[in-house]
């Protein structure tokens, strides 16, 4: 299994009085299939899964699922990061 970790951080829109805020780290893992196929899982947001015929792809789509679902945490205000900020490793 192959980790990759991306951290999520955009500043508040209005300066906060605050130098710390919450920050989103998501998590990517990777492993083969039996089939062939790849898997990606982003394993502090549950429920988070994309297959991929590679696993740059694999890795790709759960990146823009964990996207979609922090997106989804900000328009409903149901826990939305103070900020977030997009850094990758290998």
């Amino acid at each position: 299994m192959r980790a990759r970790r991306i951290e999520f951080v955009m500043p508040n829109r209005k300066p906060s009085r605050s130098a710390e805020g919450e920050q989103v780290t998501v998590n990517i893992e990777t492993e083969r299939e039996t089939d062939g196929r790849w898997i990606a899982e982003v394993v502090n947001i549950p429920g988070v899964l994309a297959y991929g015929a590679t696993e740059d792809a694999a890795r790709a789509n759960a990146y823009a699922l964990a996207l979609r679902v922090i997106a989804d945490r900000v328009e409903t205000g149901k826990n939305p990061p103070k900020t977030i900020k997009v850094a990758t490793s290998a």
